[in-house]
């Protein structure tokens, strides 16, 4: 219950300040206040270059406790205040250094949604994906998308006059917001629209007294003008609109409590165009002709900023390309005809578009890391010229970039004359700020001689808005700063950012960082916040499993990078590897390695986190301040080794999980009577080694009859078997415990027993996360031992052997229907298009879900982790086996997807190679029914039986 505010006395010290404030607002808040070293450190950074740290946090739960936190932030010091949605802001207009407001937590919602007024009431928090998804029964839909449109919120793109890729037929967030409902940092509640509404005392005299300026000072002709205050929308002839001169404000003015938007009709028939053109400039110049034609989207892209360059992902021939969406077919073949493109492709399938549309969503992220592997950063993200103009900019823009030897991979919303583009800025030394600045003050000239706006998209922030009196001229900019005192005379509102900013190269981000470690390998994040995305994930990602169980921003690979960063930073995190705030957000991290694949710019956690364990526990007491887990679990290959059936005996002691450091909602797997390495050096190969296969721990003493049918299977496609002449191990338990010493001894012995050079063939491994350790944690860890490399480049998974071992072989046709999942680092690492094909070919059909099973090695068996753990088999994998069809077979590579099966869904899964074995065993002819595997499958209740 709030509690009216009390006056504080006279503080002292910034800790006294901050000590006092938290206490009042806990005292005078409903939601959540937050200052701890973990909330502090998760807010310092947003999408930008930029870093500002904040006194603390607070996710209040209505307007009524946004009022009281300023009211707070008022009578302690005029403290500042800046409102934070999904963070993904790229002017570093979402930090701040006095409280910052999480909008995300409990103002989430969708009040109201009327379809006949085409309009919805939402709060500033909402992801806009949940108001389309809310919109789209109706066949509506919010027009302005962003390619962040699964994790940006509303109230930032009303903050940022957010655009994205459909604005040049649905304008901007400012063209789609008729009502807002603010509070101003000196308490007043407005609700602002049209005809001078809600506008606050004195600001339309100043408006009255600055006509003429307003009328002559904003250049015409672009529909992406996002830079400075918008107060032309004040004019007479322009409605005296104050909800659109807010939006773009950045926080700076007010603070939106609901908003009330506009919705559009969804295109009855969407139909993407692809249209390749030689070069970026021909696809620029072109942009503009098309709009006539009424497109729904005109989007830009070359082929640099494509994974796998020109040709990947049926993009048609050419070196650019613009996509284009129209609504229906006919005006798709009619904007084809008209376009004097290259080629072309018409796509009017929807899971084929989507495809097509996520590598150009994906280019905030993939413009981060250059071909070679240099690093670009935001900066010069979004200007925007007249479309007209576009292809003049693009020439003389590339030819700035040459002169200054900077890098940059331009795309973005060609239609409207916006471009995105990251550039390889040397942000770490001195002289490559200064280079920075003097960059940054070319382009804003050539910029503005093209009569464009230094922001197109993002808004100015920090790192433009300095360089607005050459857009703008100083008289304008002056008045920008009248109106910020008519709003805000206090200036707590997100100072420093659009109006009276700090210098573009100060507070950078990465002043003060070691050139080399985690932390420099963390600050690849950008922020851009893919792993942020709620609810259930689809089978074309798996990261951030542990995010969308939790919710929250430390669970997400990009809060742990930011805890990382400022870790290495040791201003806000003063403890370095001792830190138990980095080691509690890094315990619910999975080591899925899903963010190595799924994120934009490659951020591999699981590698960091192995490191911070490996780091955080080192030292004499390191042995004892352990988990036991790392002991049991991450020594398993070991335990296994020496005492083999002997750790049954173990697991049924009382007390027995405890003495392990295991949940005991878990129970510990069954080792087998009889090893694979046993059976297989009994029975011998049939034929002709062509091939290694590695006898991984899990196959060996674990699932041994994984490893007899693949020996079946590889031999009826002509392929002999070997197994290396000793006991080999990747290591991954050790590296997935951070135990990195020991790993490189076990993958040093292993290297030492599997000589290559006599090897018979490639090395086969069966088990997923074995594949995906050997072909990247053990080069990784061993990078001056050439035989790691040999070993990581001579690896094949099962599908991958048949496939290129064996292309002719054929193998049984089962025809029925399968159900399961596909392993995490299979998805991140290994790829899973040869399974793909291989399952096709044997008659199973249906897809297995993506995610991660949630049990993921030793994580789903280790204390305070069960909960977790279920959370994110719920996500895929259990909704799926509950969908599959009756007698589906479930399948599953990994062993530890196989045994979360068995613990949740009461059933067996097998791994492929048995599936075909037994197809094998049945003979020619096997269908539906048939077979030694016939009638296992998943009933309604997900269960196999």
């Amino acid at each position: 219950m709030r509690r009216g505010l009390r006056h504080p006395g006279v503080v002292g010290t910034h800790e006294d300040h901050a000590s006092a404030l938290a206490a009042e607002l806990r005292a005078t808040v409903a939601g959540d206040v937050d200052f701890s070293v973990t909330a502090r450190a998760l807010t310092t950074m947003d999408a930008s270059n930029y870093r500002r740290v904040p006194v603390g946090t607070v996710a209040p739960r209505d307007a009524d406790d946004i009022a009281a936190v300023l009211e707070v932030c008022r009578a302690h010091g005029t403290t500042p205040v800046v409102a934070r949605g999904g963070g993904t802001s790229i002017g570093g207009q979402a930090t701040g250094t006095g409280v910052v407001l999480d909008l995300t937590r409990h103002m989430a919602g969708l009040v109201s949604l009327d379809p006949e007024e085409r309009t919805a009431v939402v709060r500033p928090g909402l992801v806009l994906d949940r108001l389309r998804e809310a919109a789209r029964p109706y066949g509506l839909t919010f027009g302005p998308d962003p390619s962040t449109h699964s994790r940006c919120t509303l109230g930032g793109m009303i903050g940022n006059n957010a655009c994205g890729a459909h604005s040049v037929a649905w304008g901007t967030t400012a063209d789609n917001v008729p009502s807002l409902d603010v509070v101003t940092y000196g308490g007043e509640r407005l609700t602002l629209g049209r005809d001078g509404q809600g506008a606050p005392a004195g600001l339309l005299d100043l408006v009255g007294r600055n006509l003429a300026l307003l009328r002559t000072g904003y250049p015409a002709g672009l529909p992406r003008r996002i830079s400075g205050y918008a107060l032309d929308a004040l004019l007479p002839e322009k409605g005296v609109d104050v909800v659109r001169s807010f939006c773009g404000s950045e926080g700076t003015l007010g603070v939106v409590t609901e908003a009330t938007v506009r919705l559009v009709p969804l295109p009855a028939d969407p139909v993407l165009v692809v249209l390749g053109y030689g070069d970026e400039s021909a696809a620029a110049e072109a942009a503009a002709g098309l709009l006539p034609y009424g497109p729904l989207t005109v989007e830009g892209m070359a082929a640099d900023l494509v994974r796998g360059g020109a040709g990947a992902g049926g993009l048609p021939r050419g070196g650019a390309w613009l996509f284009v969406e129209m609504d229906g077919p006919s005006a798709a073949s009619g904007l084809v005809r008209a376009a004097d493109a290259l080629d072309s492709v018409v796509v009017r399938d929807p899971a084929g578009q989507r495809a097509l549309w996520r590598i150009r969503e994906d280019a905030a992220g993939t413009a981060t890391r250059l071909p070679g592997g240099g690093e670009a950063w935001p900066g010069w993200e979004d200007c925007a010229v007249p479309p007209a103009r576009l292809g003049a900019y693009l020439r003389e823009f590339r030819a700035l970039l040459a002169d200054f030897g900077l890098r940059g991979i331009p795309y973005g919303h060609f239609g409207d004359g916006c471009v995105h583009v990251r550039i390889d800025f040397d942000l770490w030394t001195e002289k490559g700020v200064r280079d920075f600045r003097r960059f940054s003050e070319a382009v804003a000239d050539l910029v503005v001689a093209h009569g464009g706006s230094l922001s197109g998209e993002h808004g100015d922030g920090q790192a433009r808005a300095e360089l607005l009196p050459r857009m703008y001229g100083e008289e304008l900019v002056g008045l920008f700063g009248a109106v910020k005192d008519v709003w805000d005379p206090d200036g707590g509102l997100n100072p420093g950012m659009l109006v009276r900013p700090k210098p573009l190269d100060s507070g950078l981000r990465f002043e003060g960082l070691p050139l080399v470690g985690v932390g420099r390998e963390a600050a690849r994040c950008v922020g851009v916040a893919k792993c942020r995305v709620e609810g259930p994930s689809t089978g074309a990602t798996v990261m951030c499993p542990s995010y969308r169980a939790t919710g929250e921003e430390k669970h997400s690979t990009r809060g742990r990078a930011r805890l990382l960063h400022e870790m290495a930073l040791g201003e806000v995190i003063t403890d370095g590897w001792r830190s138990e705030e980095v080691r509690e957000a890094l315990d619910l991290c999975l080591s899925c390695k899903g963010c190595r694949s799924d994120c934009p710019v490659g951020v591999d956690m699981a590698a960091y986190k192995a490191e911070f364990l490996d780091r955080h526990y080192a030292g004499p007491l390191g042995v004892l301040r352990r988990p036991r887990s790392h002991w049991t679990m991450g020594g398993l290959p070991r335990w296994l080794a020496l005492f083999g059936r002997g750790v049954n005996a173990a697991t049924r002691l009382p007390f027995s999980a405890r003495l392990a450091g295991v949940t005991p909602e878990r129970a510990l797997p069954r080792v087998a009577d009889r090893t694979f390495v046993s059976w297989f050096g009994e029975r011998g190969s049939r034929r002709p080694p062509a091939l290694t296969l590695w006898p991984d721990t899990f196959t060996n003493h674990l699932a041994p009859e994984v490893g007899r049918a693949a020996v079946r299977v590889l031999e009826d496609a002509g392929l002999g078997v070997a197994l290396p002449p000793g006991r080999v191990c990747c290591g991954l338990t050790y590296v997935s415990t951070g135990r990195l010493g020991a790993a490189r001894r076990v993958m040093r012995r292993t290297l030492d027993v599997l000589d290559l050079s006599a090897a018979p063939g490639p090395v086969v491994v069966l088990e997923p996360s074995c594949a995906a350790t050997l072909r990247t944690d053990l080069p990784e860890l061993l990078p001056d031992d050439p035989r790691a490399a040999r070993l990581a480049a001579s690896v094949l998974t099962f599908a991958e052997a048949l496939e290129t071992l064996a292309p002719d072989w054929t193998p049984p046709r089962l025809d029925r229907p399968v159900t399961g999942q596909t392993h995490c680092h299979q998805h991140a690492v290994l790829g899973d298009a040869p399974d793909r094909r291989l399952r096709a070919h044997a008659g199973l059909t249906g897809e297995l879900s993506g995610g991660c099973c949630g049990l993921a090695g030793n994580f789903g068996f280790e204390p305070n982790h069960y909960e977790v753990s279920v959370t994110c088999a719920e996500d895929q994998l259990l909704p799926a086996l509950r969908a599959a069809p009756e007698g589906s077979e479930v399948l599953a590579d990994g062993f530890s997807c196989r045994t979360q099966i068995a613990d949740l869904a009461g059933g067996r899964a097998r791994h492929l190679a048995e599936l075909l074995a037994e197809g094998l065993e049945a003979g020619p002819g096997v269908g539906p029914g048939a077979g030694p595997g016939a009638g296992s499958g998943a009933g309604p209740g997900g269960s196999t039986s």
